[in-house]
């Protein structure tokens, strides 16, 4: 595994800003050993809760917000704050921590929300890295697992052995990395055109509200044009009106097609018609100027001609 290698996939531990040299340099598989075990026992029992950069993905949000039994909107404004995600200029959010540098829902007792924490704070100290993903449609990925060891945490020091298939399964996390997947598959395909190509501010807006907020999303969806733009199944309607995880994977169908023209979601064959004959007729009245101002130069330079002949006379 080269520094190369370790600098890629630490980033795919969203949040987690680590030095790569507390990224053990060996590939773990599923069926990999690891000894670890946090609980309120050990000396340093919620040190990783602090001075930490916890982005959210869009189920990481949904979740929270739910558990609180706030609306997007408040839970926004409340708990987090807008970033940039990683090498990219796609909008995002990460918590936002306490003046003393704390996760909000953090206590000496343990975390508030544990059964609904985040993805990053799920990883810990098992990271998955996925290389090329996104950079084209249905492409498969490489995938591989490696250890985090802080030097201040002691769970490694514990006598609990898993294996790594394990340790995913009771951290919840094959059900998370399915309902991010979407979202991780924009990101990065985003990095993969590098800063040579930038979003524009109205992508950049609608990538940060089909990311955050879903009631947006979906107010967007059924009171805006959008269904007189795409066509969409009723079935797909029927759900995504009130399953939230219908209409969150839904969202990453729409980012990937409004963002880098995928073709899972379909423009209605009126528009793509209306469009077609709006461009023609762009075209027309382009080469119709392009004919009038060829003809006043055409004019004005015979009647210059005209004007330098009658003077060479005189």
């Amino acid at each position: 595994m080269t520094e190369e290698n370790i600098s890629h996939a630490k980033e795919k531990i969203m949040g987690m800003d680590k030095n790569p040299s507390h990224i053990m340099p060996h590939k773990l598989t599923l069926d990999s050993k690891i000894k670890f075990r946090c609980h309120p026992g050990v000396s340093c029992f919620t040190a990783c809760c602090g001075n930490i950069n916890i982005i959210l993905t869009p189920f990481d949000i949904l979740c929270l917000r739910k558990r609180i039994g706030i609306d997007s909107d408040e839970f926004l404004l409340r708990y987090t704050k807008p970033i940039f995600i990683q090498q990219t200029d796609m909008p995002g959010v990460q918590i936002h921590l306490t003046k003393e540098g704390r996760c909000p829902f953090v206590t000496e007792e343990g975390c508030l929300v544990y059964t609904d924490r985040p993805s990053a704070c799920r990883y810990y100290p098992v990271g998955m890295a996925d290389f090329h993903e996104g950079a084209q449609e249905n492409q498969d990925t490489e995938k591989f697992f490696f250890l985090v060891k802080e030097d201040y945490c002691k769970g490694h020091e514990e006598d609990k052995e898993w294996t790594v298939r394990e340790w995913r399964s009771d951290q919840g996390l094959d059900e998370r990395d399915d309902l991010n997947k979407g979202w991780m598959e924009l990101v990065m395909r985003r990095k993969s055109f590098g800063f040579q190509a930038t979003l524009s501010e109205e992508a950049q807006k609608m990538f940060f509200m089909a990311s955050t907020n879903l009631e947006k999303f979906r107010d967007f969806i059924f009171h805006s044009s959008f269904l007189k733009i795409y066509d969409i199944d009723s079935q797909t309607l029927d759900e995504i009106k009130t399953d939230d995880i219908a209409l969150l994977k839904f969202s990453y169908i729409y980012l990937a097609s409004s963002l880098f023209g995928t073709n899972e979601l379909k423009i209605k064959e009126k528009k793509i018609k209306e469009r077609v004959a709006d461009i023609s007729n762009k075209q027309k009245n382009a080469e119709k100027n392009a004919e009038k101002v060829y003809e006043e130069l055409k004019r004005e330079k015979e009647l210059l001609q005209k004007q330098l002949d009658e003077k060479n006379k005189v």
